[in-house]
């Protein structure tokens, strides 16, 4: 077999903060987001009238998204995954009401969509959360947060449930462990205790917002979002091995409660060592007794552990990792390993027995246009081509994958460090990290490349 299954889902992903600009259009509200404008490492910083921040016209996803969404179609995309902002539907985040015209918008959208027969795909909360529930209550760290939540999930199930089959709760719900403020809306020094605390009460609304999806969108499927962080031992000694297992298992206790409906029991011990004591209701064992469809992940590189804590560091994504020795890197330090991406997928498929969805992968480059203005990102094109091919294989191998997304279709605002530089769309968007630019769209080298391949189901890929 060489090409993907005939109902096998191609598209792209991206964020509502990182694409669509007019931040305080349709009534819109503060987000977590709009308070980072150097990304979620960068420092917390109040508005100010006149500042910057490269996010508040991003790509002016908001105002060209026809054009945008022509342009996935003629790539042949059959599902885009997109991230509503919660501050369009509650601007606060603790409205008894939602705001009509952040509601308005994702109809259009959405209608716009149906019109080249693309299924959405939509995250409820992608790194960023309504600034008034951090200011006001705490963020997560709050328990009334989950009630929020949970309205503010039921309220776009209601409005899009004819619209939208696929449903995703968190992103990389997993990166709270590195990023709290992004992740929970805790500070970025807060406690073990703290952060693990806040990540218990988004579990139990992730586990909330799955039985409310179940309940008004009973055709559709809901997922949840892990940062796949995946892990070799840096050496084949038994100590590394230890490491490897545990520090996997940081990263797999989300997928490992949202999947199987309890906290699993290694977390016990991890918790009694670190002296972390959660509160736990009666009610939230009962609420978390609600597994998602189907397990959803990003993919972009993976590292090692060793137990040696002398080993040097390297940051990828939004994780720190021991370097891989035999793997390359881009430009970024991102370790390039295509085979781990099956490795992966066969794991998540043992551990779960669930469905998989790969709904982000892609690789961050500086592109620069040729005399004729044309951009040959055969960089890009190696990288996805090689996890592709991994991917088929996973799929040889038994594994059940609904589809794929890459990240990026088209040139956004990163989100680690806000940079327009680093790009990954196939389509190149005219925009600098300053700001300037035409925000004029054309097409990649790879944007043909990748028409070819879901043109030809995977037969156009290159096994090399």
């Amino acid at each position: 077999m060489h090409t993907f299954p005939q109902n096998f889902l191609w598209g792209g992903a991206m964020a509502a903060n990182q694409v669509e600009g007019a931040w305080r259009e349709g009534d819109k509200g503060l987000s977590t987001s709009d308070v980072q404008p150097h990304g979620i490492f960068g420092e917390r910083v109040a508005r100010q009238p006149g500042d910057f921040n490269i996010k508040d016209i991003a790509i002016d996803f908001y105002h060209r998204y026809p054009e945008d969404i022509r342009l996935f179609a003629e790539m042949g995309f059959t599902v885009l995954r997109i991230s509503i902002a919660w501050t369009r539907i509650f601007p606060q985040g603790d409205e008894e009401q939602p705001c009509e015209a952040g509601l308005a918008f994702y109809d259009r959208l959405f209608d716009e969509m149906a019109k080249y027969n693309i299924a959405p795909m939509v995250t409820l909360s992608h790194y960023e959360m309504p600034y008034g529930l951090v200011s006001n209550y705490g963020g997560w760290g709050n328990r009334q947060t989950i009630v929020f939540f949970e309205r503010y999930a039921r309220t776009v199930f209601e409005r899009y449930r004819h619209k939208v089959k696929y449903w995703l709760t968190f992103n990389e719900i997993n990166m709270s462990l590195h990023a709290p403020f992004t992740g929970v809306g805790l500070p970025e020094n807060s406690s073990r205790q703290a952060i693990y605390q806040a990540i218990h009460h988004q579990l139990v609304a992730s586990a909330r917002a799955v039985k409310a999806c179940h309940q008004i969108v009973p055709e559709g499927k809901i997922g949840n979002m892990l940062l796949g962080g995946l892990l070799y031992p840096l050496t084949c000694r038994p100590e590394d091995m230890l490491e490897a297992l545990q520090k996997n298992r940081e990263w797999l206790f989300f997928g490992d409660v949202q999947a199987r409906g309890a906290y699993p029991p290694y977390m016990a011990r991890f918790f009694k060592q670190q002296g972390i004591e959660i509160a736990i209701s009666e009610q939230d064992n009962i609420d978390l007794r609600e597994p998602v469809d189907f397990i959803s992940f990003s993919y972009y590189m993976s590292g090692c552990a060793t137990a040696d804590k002398t080993a040097a560091l390297a940051r990828g994504n939004v994780l720190d990792m021991v370097p891989n020795p035999h793997l390359p890197a881009s430009e970024w330090g991102w370790q390039i390993d295509p085979q781990g991406l099956r490795l992966l997928l066969n794991m998540l498929a043992d551990r779960y027995q669930k469905p998989l969805f790969i709904v982000e992968n892609g690789l961050g480059a500086r592109d620069k246009a040729e005399a004729d203005g044309a951009i040959n990102d055969d960089y890009r094109i190696a990288y996805l081509n090689d996890h592709l091919v991994q991917v088929r294989e996973a799929i040889k191998d038994g594994v059940e994958v609904w589809g794929y997304t890459s990240w990026g279709p088209i040139d956004l605002v990163s989100a680690s460090k806000a940079e327009f530089s680093k790009r990954y769309g196939f389509i190149y968007v005219d925009r600098d990290d300053q700001g300037n630019g035409t925000l004029a769209r054309r097409p990649k080298k790879s944007f043909w490349w990748y028409r070819e391949v879901i043109k030809t189901q995977g037969a156009s890929l290159s096994q090399r």
